[in-house]
């Protein structure tokens, strides 16, 4: 059965976190992905935005895939956080196992216990059905 990281592990990731992959990131600023992505860019994060559509998000050349960022902007990654619905999530787990990233946020609402799972047994760490937004605040901030 899949468990969060508990409060204290969550601010110490957020703390070491300076680069967020945003997958799913929509251009339209009334949408969470958006606005939780620029009020962290705000916090002093570097987001490198993913969404096949766009060519830029928030000032930062956007990226079709995770596989498609280029392996020096993906070096520094330290987080992807996902904006997509559950069904996406096998082949975002799938991508950041072939990356070797090691941080997976699934925010508010998706939910596939069976990829964090995966994930995890593949030595990435997972976050799911949080805002990561709502954690920085209440945890960092």
């Amino acid at each position: 059965m899949f468990v969060n990281p508990d409060a204290q592990r969550l601010r110490e990731w957020l703390e070491a976190t300076r680069t967020i992959a945003v997958v799913g990131l929509s251009p339209k600023p009334d949408r969470p992905s958006h606005s939780v992505a620029r009020a962290m860019q705000g916090f002093g994060y570097r987001i490198v935005p993913v969404n096949p559509g766009q060519a830029t998000l928030l000032g930062e050349p956007c990226w079709p895939t995770l596989s498609d960022i280029p392996p020096d902007v993906r070096a520094g990654i330290d987080l992807v956080d996902v904006f997509r619905q559950s069904d996406a999530v096998p082949g975002i787990v799938d991508e950041c196992i072939a990356l070797g990233l090691r941080r997976l946020w699934l925010q508010d609402g998706v939910v596939d216990e069976a990829s964090a799972l995966r994930a995890q047994a593949a030595g990435i760490e997972v976050v799911m059905d949080r805002c990561v937004y709502r954690d920085y605040v209440h945890l960092v901030r």
